[in-house]
């Protein structure tokens, strides 16, 4: 059986992490960064499926900022938050900036490599302890469970334009877009762009 090896990202002033994840077999990580800045100059180079972000790091981007840039500029990227603060405000914080899940720091090891898995398949894996939490961020109004890009591409979507022409009014590329609408899709609950279009003209997205 073939390896499926996962390029990792890793955010974070850790060395012990990326040790810990050098020996995964499926895990190959392809870079590091000790800083938010560092995160966000070095991201786009790394390719990365997964990055671990962590939310306190040295520097004036902490790694929920570092994150809501990084699912802008990266859009295929998954984030996966790690801290060791496991408050509302930041759990929140982190699923509205765009990550897939959030980790304690004081997990078991498993706990994030099972993330790191899940997040490289496009599934949110959480602690059960932050179960409630998640559930409360998704029943939240719609603005509140899409980023803010993810808004404007539902607005742009609903008034008729298609992926190449809400890549032009955004300055980004049409893949870039096809990314941010399987991600409303697949956050909303929706099947195709069309339920996207009504739900967005039923929730006041467009006047």
């Amino acid at each position: 059986m073939a390896e499926t090896h996962r390029g990792l990202g890793i955010g974070a002033h850790n060395p012990d992490l990326a040790l810990q994840l050098l020996w995964e077999p499926d895990i190959v990580v392809v870079g590091e960064a000790a800083s938010g800045e560092e995160a966000l100059a070095n991201a786009a180079a790394w390719n990365a499926d997964v990055i671990v972000m962590d939310v306190l790091m040295p520097g004036g981007i902490d790694g929920i900022e570092a994150t809501r840039r990084l699912k802008r500029s990266l859009p295929h990227a998954q984030i996966i938050v790690l801290s060791g603060y496991s408050d509302d405000a930041r759990v929140i914080g982190a699923l509205r900036a765009g990550a897939i899940t959030y980790v304690e720091k004081d997990s078991e090891p498993e706990q994030l490599l099972e993330a790191v898995r899940g997040a490289a398949q496009g599934r949110a894996i959480f602690e059960p302890g932050l179960m409630q939490r998640v559930v409360q961020a998704q029943t939240m109004r719609h603005n509140d469970v899409l980023t803010e890009r993810e808004g404007e591409v539902l607005k742009l979507l609903a008034e008729g334009l298609t992926n190449a022409e809400i890549a032009a009014r955004l300055f980004v590329s049409e893949e870039t877009v096809k990314t941010h609408v399987a991600n409303i899709l697949r956050k909303l609950g929706l099947a195709h762009r069309t339920q996207a279009a009504v739900y967005a003209i039923r929730n006041g997205w467009i006047g």
